[in-house]
């Protein structure tokens, strides 16, 4: 059944005439009619198909998070401020995937300005879970994440700021992979934290993961944070069986009370095949992890009121109605009416921050605990190869289940944040599942989240891809309600 092949598997298939580009763009385009209706992923979907020769991607339809811009093609953000916005111009990433031929556009739904924890703040509508359709498929690329566990797509564009992509990976079961802070550009994506925002992919194996690396990352002269220096994987590294002399830390921090009982079980027993597979099991501390979500609440805010003040609705995005006197109750009206919650509730808080009174008490400070994180995570990989830890302290919840008491949700934060701090890259690959601490008792997906220093991408490939082959979760990736 071609929604269950890989994206790698797909490609070969095309290049040897099995299938063609068509074909393949035909098969997708009809389970979204059908089965879109029961998870809501997509803003916009594409029925134009265009095909070319020779290239890398053979114009496999790629779904992208409503946060890219693409020229001629309405990019919202999932916010009623820019619900009528046609950029005049492409990503980066967007146009280095359509040179590699990417069928091209399929938009995906997520919170606001990619601001929230658990994608209830999408102003368009309600994504749910492939694996439990009353429960969250979790923050703000939920969406992304959905529509691959749900074998809609083969691959989908998504951007990370903290654990936007760990934990929808984690509640659905699905490979995701984020590189180092400066492997992309950021160029022509909405932003919400410049400093943290990381674009990316998430696809059903590690393979695909790498495809799509090599196809996306190198320097940007429109993005000055990316690094002059192409990453080219080495085909070796997928011919490696086992773990031998690899140390892997396992940081007793992500392993405290707020971790449910069921889950702390599964993320052991996949340590324990780790160490099936020859590797060196490392306990160590990161003292500095219980500061992270201080710093975290600080910064990001503090940049989101930056990035979001553009949208004054004199430049671009929606004019309120409301009566005025002056210009400032225009921009105040503009904005109370038309953003979301999250996005006034960040706004305000970073606009706080970052005021005279505050800046050197909240800001600076949040800005050197930051510096003493990445210090701790350089001494770490001093002594080990690489990290192993949950990406969630839980299996999803139900919707709406904890909407009203947003710090529930800030503190499942604190296994994702202090990474997202440091800019390192990481990965997620299936560990089996957990059943949930609630009265349904629902067996739901856990992941086992890998970090790994800066600009050694290739490696925590290699770890992942052993431990995907080894383990073949990735085989019972299929929600039972789904048929081909």
């Amino acid at each position: 059944m071609l929604a269950f092949e890989s994206l790698e598997s797909i490609i070969n298939k095309i290049k040897n005439k099995e299938l063609s580009s068509k074909e393949v763009f035909d098969y997708f385009q009809k389970r979204i009619e059908k089965y879109d209706n029961k998870i809501e992923a997509f803003n916009y979907v594409n029925k134009n198909f265009v095909e070319k020769n020779g290239t890398v991607l053979e114009w496999i339809p790629v779904w992208v998070k409503d946060l890219y811009c693409e020229n001629g093609v309405l990019t919202t953000a999932s916010s009623i401020m820019l619900q009528n916005f046609i950029p005049p111009y492409d990503a980066t990433i967007i146009k280095k995937l359509n040179d590699a031929g990417m069928n091209s556009v399929w938009k995906l739904n997520l919170d606001e300005f990619a601001m929230w924890t658990s994608w209830e703040n999408s102003a368009i509508r309600v994504t749910k879970n492939p694996w439990a359709l009353d429960r969250i498929p979790w923050w703000s690329s939920s969406w992304s994440a959905a529509s691959v566990a749900a074998w809609l797509c083969p691959v989908a564009l998504w951007t990370d700021t903290w654990w936007s992509l760990r934990q929808p990976a984690f509640m659905c079961w699905v490979v995701w992979f984020r590189p180092g802070y400066w492997r992309n550009s950021r160029y022509g994506i909405f932003p919400m934290a410049s400093s943290f925002d990381c674009p990316w992919t998430i696809t059903r194996t590690v393979k695909d993961a790498s495809i799509m690396y090599e196809l996306m990352n190198w320097y940007d002269d429109f993005d000055n944070t990316t690094v002059e220096w192409k990453h080219i994987i080495n085909k070796e590294i997928w011919n490696r069986e086992d773990l031998k002399w690899i140390k892997i830390w396992i940081p007793k921090e992500y392993f405290e009370e707020w971790l449910d009982k069921n889950v702390r079980e599964t993320i052991n027993k996949a340590i324990k095949d780790l160490e099936d597979m020859w590797a060196e099991i490392v306990n160590i501390s990161l003292p500095t992890t219980k500061y992270a979500i201080a710093a975290y609440y600080i910064i990001v805010p503090a940049e989101v009121s930056t990035n979001l003040a553009r949208l004054d609705g004199i430049r671009y995005g929606h004019i309120s109605n409301l009566p005025h006197d002056n210009l400032e109750e225009f921009y105040v009206n503009n904005r109370w009416e038309w953003l979301w919650i999250e996005s006034k509730r960040r706004s305000i808080l970073g606009s706080y921050v970052l005021s005279a009174w505050f800046y050197d008490a909240y800001f600076t400070k949040a800005s050197q605990v930051r510096t003493l994180i990445i210090r701790d995570f350089e001494e770490a990989f001093s002594k080990v190869d690489v990290i192993a830890c949950p990406a969630s302290p839980s299996v999803a919840w139900k919707i709406w289940e904890k909407i009203d008491d947003p710090l529930k949700m800030y503190i499942a934060d604190s296994y994702t944040i202090p990474a997202s701090l440091a800019g390192l890259p990481w990965i997620c690959v299936p560990c089996w599942f957990a059943e949930s601490e609630d009265e349904e008792k629902k067996s739901l997906p856990v992941w086992l989240q890998l970090i790994w220093p800066s600009l050694w991408e290739e490696k925590i490939f290699e770890i992942a891809n052993v431990f995907e082959k080894q383990t073949k979760w990735y085989e019972k990736m299929i929600p039972a309600w789904f048929e081909d």
